[in-house]
Protein backbone atom coordinates (compact mmCIF):
# COMPACT_ATOMS: atom_id res chain seq x y z
CA UNK A 1 0.00 0.00 0.00
CA UNK A 2 1.37 3.42 -0.91
CA UNK A 3 0.73 6.71 0.85
CA UNK A 4 -0.90 7.93 -2.35
CA UNK A 5 -3.60 5.25 -2.03
CA UNK A 6 -7.05 6.41 -1.02
CA UNK A 7 -6.65 7.26 2.66
CA UNK A 8 -10.43 7.37 3.07
CA UNK A 9 -10.33 3.61 3.66
CA UNK A 10 -7.24 3.44 5.87
CA UNK A 11 -7.17 3.14 9.64
CA UNK A 12 -4.29 5.00 11.26
CA UNK A 13 -2.79 3.68 14.49
CA UNK A 14 -0.30 5.61 16.62
CA UNK A 15 2.24 3.45 18.42
CA UNK A 16 4.24 4.45 21.47
CA UNK A 17 6.54 2.77 23.97
CA UNK A 18 8.67 4.07 26.83
CA UNK A 19 9.38 0.90 28.84
CA UNK A 20 11.75 -1.88 27.85
CA UNK A 21 13.53 -1.94 24.48
CA UNK A 22 11.07 0.52 22.96
CA UNK A 23 12.55 0.51 19.46
CA UNK A 24 12.35 -3.30 19.23
CA UNK A 25 8.85 -3.31 20.76
CA UNK A 26 7.55 -0.81 18.17
CA UNK A 27 9.12 -2.76 15.29
CA UNK A 28 7.56 -6.01 16.55
CA UNK A 29 4.19 -4.30 17.03
CA UNK A 30 4.32 -2.97 13.46
CA UNK A 31 4.88 -6.53 12.24
CA UNK A 32 1.86 -7.68 14.25
CA UNK A 33 -0.30 -4.84 12.92
CA UNK A 34 0.40 -6.13 9.42
CA UNK A 35 -1.73 -9.17 10.28
CA UNK A 36 -4.72 -6.84 10.75
CA UNK A 37 -4.37 -5.28 7.30
CA UNK A 38 -5.60 -6.61 3.97
CA UNK A 39 -2.75 -4.78 2.19
CA UNK A 40 0.86 -3.96 3.06
CA UNK A 41 1.08 -1.66 6.05
CA UNK A 42 2.05 1.99 5.71
CA UNK A 43 4.88 2.38 8.23
CA UNK A 44 6.40 5.62 9.43
CA UNK A 45 9.93 5.97 10.66
CA UNK A 46 10.52 5.65 14.38
CA UNK A 47 10.60 8.92 16.30
CA UNK A 48 11.88 9.64 19.80
CA UNK A 49 9.83 12.17 21.74
CA UNK A 50 9.70 13.54 25.25
CA UNK A 51 6.78 12.34 27.36
CA UNK A 52 3.75 14.65 27.18
CA UNK A 53 1.36 14.97 30.15
CA UNK A 54 3.09 12.01 31.83
CA UNK A 55 4.07 11.57 35.48
CA UNK A 56 7.37 13.26 36.45
CA UNK A 57 10.44 11.19 35.58
CA UNK A 58 8.75 9.29 32.76
CA UNK A 59 11.27 8.10 30.14
CA UNK A 60 11.18 9.31 26.51
CA UNK A 61 8.94 7.54 24.01
CA UNK A 62 9.60 5.83 20.74
CA UNK A 63 6.65 6.60 18.45
CA UNK A 64 5.44 5.62 15.00
CA UNK A 65 2.22 5.60 12.98
CA UNK A 66 0.90 2.75 10.86
CA UNK A 67 -1.77 2.87 8.20
CA UNK A 68 -3.68 -0.35 7.64
CA UNK A 69 -6.48 -1.40 5.35
CA UNK A 70 -9.11 -3.04 7.59
CA UNK A 71 -11.01 -6.12 6.48
CA UNK A 72 -14.46 -5.32 5.02
CA UNK A 73 -16.24 -6.54 8.16
CA UNK A 74 -13.94 -4.63 10.54
CA UNK A 75 -15.45 -1.80 12.57
CA UNK A 76 -13.64 0.84 14.61
CA UNK A 77 -14.79 -0.90 17.78
CA UNK A 78 -13.59 -4.35 16.67
CA UNK A 79 -10.23 -2.90 15.61
CA UNK A 80 -9.91 -1.15 18.98
CA UNK A 81 -10.51 -4.49 20.74
CA UNK A 82 -7.76 -6.10 18.62
CA UNK A 83 -5.38 -3.26 19.47
CA UNK A 84 -6.08 -3.67 23.19
CA UNK A 85 -5.45 -7.43 22.94
CA UNK A 86 -2.16 -6.72 21.19
CA UNK A 87 -1.15 -4.25 23.93
CA UNK A 88 -1.84 -6.91 26.56
CA UNK A 89 0.16 -9.51 24.61
CA UNK A 90 3.13 -7.14 24.75
CA UNK A 91 2.72 -6.85 28.52
CA UNK A 92 0.77 -3.64 28.94
CA UNK A 93 -0.98 -3.47 32.28
CA UNK A 94 -3.41 -0.65 32.99
CA UNK A 95 -3.18 0.60 36.55
CA UNK A 96 -5.51 3.55 36.05
CA UNK A 97 -2.73 6.16 36.35
CA UNK A 98 -3.18 8.50 33.37
CA UNK A 99 -0.32 8.59 30.86
CA UNK A 100 1.89 6.30 32.93
CA UNK A 101 4.98 4.70 31.31
CA UNK A 102 4.00 1.73 29.18
CA UNK A 103 5.49 -1.10 27.18
CA UNK A 104 3.11 -0.49 24.27
CA UNK A 105 0.40 2.04 23.60
CA UNK A 106 -1.74 1.66 20.48
CA UNK A 107 -4.14 4.50 19.77
CA UNK A 108 -6.66 4.34 16.96
CA UNK A 109 -6.25 7.82 15.47
CA UNK A 110 -8.66 7.50 12.54
CA UNK A 111 -10.71 4.86 10.77
CA UNK A 112 -11.06 6.37 7.31
CA UNK A 113 -13.46 9.28 7.57
CA UNK A 114 -15.68 7.71 10.22
CA UNK A 115 -16.52 9.62 13.37
CA UNK A 116 -17.32 7.79 16.58
CA UNK A 117 -18.35 9.18 19.97
CA UNK A 118 -18.55 6.36 22.49
CA UNK A 119 -17.27 6.16 26.07
CA UNK A 120 -14.53 3.73 25.00
CA UNK A 121 -13.67 5.31 21.64
CA UNK A 122 -13.69 8.77 20.08
CA UNK A 123 -12.70 9.11 16.42
CA UNK A 124 -10.81 10.84 15.18
CA UNK A 125 -8.58 10.80 18.25
CA UNK A 126 -9.37 14.16 19.86
CA UNK A 127 -5.76 15.13 20.65
CA UNK A 128 -4.17 13.90 17.40
CA UNK A 129 -4.22 17.34 15.71
CA UNK A 130 -2.27 18.79 18.65
CA UNK A 131 0.42 16.15 19.13
CA UNK A 132 3.74 16.21 17.28
CA UNK A 133 4.36 12.56 18.25
CA UNK A 134 1.27 11.66 16.19
CA UNK A 135 1.44 14.25 13.40
CA UNK A 136 5.17 13.86 12.61
CA UNK A 137 4.91 10.17 11.67
CA UNK A 138 1.40 10.58 10.21
CA UNK A 139 2.57 13.38 7.92
CA UNK A 140 5.47 11.18 6.84
CA UNK A 141 3.22 8.38 5.52
CA UNK A 142 0.04 10.32 4.62
CA UNK A 143 0.86 14.06 4.38
CA UNK A 144 -2.39 14.89 2.57
CA UNK A 145 -4.68 12.96 4.93
CA UNK A 146 -7.30 15.20 6.53
CA UNK A 147 -8.63 13.94 9.84
CA UNK A 148 -12.44 13.93 10.00
CA UNK A 149 -13.66 17.31 11.23
CA UNK A 150 -10.43 19.06 10.25
CA UNK A 151 -9.85 21.29 7.23
CA UNK A 152 -6.06 20.99 7.13
CA UNK A 153 -3.94 18.02 6.11
CA UNK A 154 -1.68 16.17 8.54
CA UNK A 155 1.31 18.03 7.07
CA UNK A 156 -0.39 21.42 7.48
CA UNK A 157 -1.38 20.63 11.07
CA UNK A 158 2.21 19.60 11.79
CA UNK A 159 3.58 22.79 10.23
CA UNK A 160 1.40 24.97 12.47
CA UNK A 161 2.50 23.31 15.74
CA UNK A 162 4.78 25.22 18.07
CA UNK A 163 8.25 23.81 18.57
CA UNK A 164 7.62 23.04 22.24
CA UNK A 165 7.50 19.30 21.52
CA UNK A 166 10.49 17.85 19.69
CA UNK A 167 10.60 14.68 17.62
CA UNK A 168 13.92 13.12 16.63
CA UNK A 169 13.89 10.63 13.77
CA UNK A 170 15.53 7.36 14.80
CA UNK A 171 15.40 5.57 11.44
Amino acid sequence: MKASDNTQEIAFVALGSNLGNSKEIILRALDRLQTLSTQPLLRSSLWQTAPVDCPPGSPPFVNAVAGLRPAPNQTPQSLLRQLQILEAEFGRQRSGIPHEPRVLDLDLVAFGQQTVHLPELVLPHPRAPLRRFVLQPLAEIAPDFVLPGQTKSAKALLDQLSNIEAAVKLE
